[in-house]
């Protein structure tokens, strides 16, 4: 059995080039050298050369503008108005969008949420 998921695991490496993941494989006790074989079966080395070539794309940003916004004192808001605009600010989030949002003021003022 211990045999078999070598030579599985050994096939999975030689594919991917990666073969000297087992070169103290020897070295290891039974148990160990299960658990090793078991994790080089398991990996989805497909998943990982695709993220890996991602990071070689380099990123286009888009044509939006920037824009001031007036603002509003979350203080001062009513409870449904904060749900409401909560509820609008996950929605844009899960479309992939985003806002910078940039806060400060004056000597002596505290940023809280």
């Amino acid at each position: 059995m211990l045999e078999e998921k070598f030579n599985k695991a050994r096939k999975i490496l030689e594919q991917y080039n990666q073969t000297h993941l087992l070169s103290h494989y020897e070295k290891l006790d039974d148990i160990k050298k299960e658990y090793l074989l078991n994790q080089i079966i398991n990996i989805d080395f497909d998943q990982i050369n695709k993220l890996y070539e991602q990071t070689k794309i380099e990123i286009q940003l888009g044509t939006d503008k920037i824009e001031p916004i007036s603002y509003i004192e979350k203080e001062k808001l009513p409870n449904e108005k904060k749900e409401k605009y909560f509820r609008i600010g996950a929605e844009e989030i899960k479309q992939g969008k985003l806002a910078v949002v940039t806060m400060a003021g004056g000597q002596g003022t505290r940023l809280r949420t």
